[in-house]
């Protein structure tokens, strides 16, 4: 193994610090959990901790991040699969209709965290606004090879059906949210297609 590929490789501590942080900070919320209770969990030092996360801000970033990657990987696995567009977006909205119905789901770890955090400029702000940013403009794509004149309406909608079943689905019955929310898919892209039908 080279030097290069060792410096790569995230240390174990910092994994797990990581691990533990996305697993307390989701379960629980940002502000109930704090620095000293991480490090316990993870079985690291003090110092540990602050070399690899100057403070607990930078932990919430990472934790963020963290999350964004794995829908990310989620996504391009989907898009890989589907190379239509009609059916990569039904097989999003089949994911999310998963993860509402996985155990310990507590919503959408970015709209908790935006609400723990009101300040637009703060850094755990900027980090859940890239990561909406991606998945609109993901969607955005998407439904742009469905019918192009209404690309961006359609991925809004998309969005705000995706975020009304996430707070709903920790709220009432996770089965019934996401049937619902998977018929208003559904029916939002086929909606799409038909535009684009009319338009030709």
């Amino acid at each position: 193994m080279t030097s290069s590929e060792v410096q790569a490789r995230p240390s174990e501590a910092r994994t797990r610090l990581l691990n533990t942080a996305t697993r307390v900070f989701y379960a629980e919320g940002i502000h109930a959990v704090g620095v000293d209770r991480i490090i316990a969990e993870a079985k690291v030092t003090r110092a540990t901790f602050y070399r690899h996360f100057p403070g607990k801000e930078t932990l919430v970033v990472s934790y963020l991040h963290g999350v964004h990657e794995m829908d990310r990987s989620g996504v391009e696995a989907i898009l890989a699969a589907n190379p239509s567009a009609a059916d990569a977006l039904l097989a999003i909205a089949g994911s999310i209709a998963q993860q509402i119905q996985s155990p310990g789901f507590r919503g959408c770890a970015f709209l908790n965290a935006a609400a723990e955090f009101p300040d637009a400029e703060h850094p755990v702000r900027k980090e859940i606004a890239a990561y909406r940013q991606w998945f609109a403009n993901t969607l955005t794509t998407l439904m742009a090879q469905v019918a192009e004149d209404t690309s961006d309406a359609a991925a809004r909608h998309f969005i705000m059906l995706r975020d009304g079943a996430m707070a709903a689905g920790c709220l009432f019955d996770p089965a019934l949210v996401t049937e619902t929310f998977l018929r208003g898919i559904e029916g939002l892209v086929r909606i799409h297609g038909q535009r684009r039908q009319a338009g030709s």
